[in-house]
């Protein structure tokens, strides 16, 4: 099997007596849907910020792409292409659609958010920003305000934004949240489209989303990694049932 696009080893993160990654060893291959899933408290989000660089892990390994990036913070992981889908940039409520995704293409290319003239009128920035818009279903609310996008709108002009910076891999922590059904409905076709072409590792409570999209999932259970395999096998796993899962979510 190739080299995992994204390994570690031996992750570890503590906040004074709470081990919150324990020793963490977790690969996702390049083209896949790997889902982190676990109780409330289990360490998914301290993870996620340790893999983007928000986080500085105490002990253990993460490499990217071949490469060691243990130790380098957030914007040059972001550079090699391991982006944070929600954390690249926050979303500019009295802006439209457009422009925020111009701006994460302008940031792509290492210019500096000040200059709104240029976003706002150059095909360079905006020709690809639409086409990102495009990409995640949102061509026609282009022109929009982002505030007045609906919640699962925003969370898809998030992933356009992540996606505009060209990463070779998203993590997606908690996409649906917050959505209603038919929204997190929209959101799965999206994610579903975009694993042709792009890993993602997805952190997500939504089990029926999960199942739905995951070729691997990951279990995490104060902060051990306790089970990692295909759906039906951690469907399969007792131990994953008794610590998560309940045996209802087995059928």
């Amino acid at each position: 099997m190739a080299e995992p696009l994204l390994q570690t080893r031996g992750l570890v993160k503590r906040f004074g007596g709470v081990v919150a990654s324990d020793r963490v060893d977790l690969a996702v291959q390049a083209g896949e849907i790997h889902a982190v899933i676990g109780p409330n408290g289990a360490g998914k989000t301290t993870l996620v910020a340790q893999l983007a660089g928000e986080l500085m892990s105490d002990a253990g390994l993460i490499r990217f792409a071949g490469e060691d990036v243990t130790r380098l913070p957030a914007h040059a992981r972001a550079a090699r292409g391991l982006a944070r889908s929600f954390q690249i940039t926050s979303i500019l409520a009295g802006h439209t659609a457009l422009d925020n995704v111009a701006l994460a293409v302008q940031a792509r290319a290492g210019h500096s958010f000040r200059f709104w003239r240029p976003v706002r009128t150059d095909p360079a920035l905006r020709d690809p920003a639409r086409a990102v818009l495009a990409e995640v279903g949102l061509a026609e609310r282009a022109e929009v305000l982002a505030a007045r996008l609906a919640h699962g709108e925003q969370r898809q002009l998030e992933i356009a934004m992540a996606l505009a910076t060209r990463p070779r891999m998203l993590l997606l922590d908690e996409p649906m949240a917050g959505m209603a059904r038919e929204e997190t409905m929209r959101m799965v076709a999206l994610l579903r489209e975009l694993r042709s072409r792009q890993t993602l590792l997805l952190v997500e409570h939504d089990m029926d989303a999960v199942f739905a999209l995951a070729d691997r999932i990951s279990v995490l259970v104060y902060g051990r990694l306790i089970a990692t395999g295909s759906p039906a096998e951690i469907r399969a796993n007792d131990e994953v049932a008794r610590a998560y899962l309940g045996d209802d979510d087995r059928a």
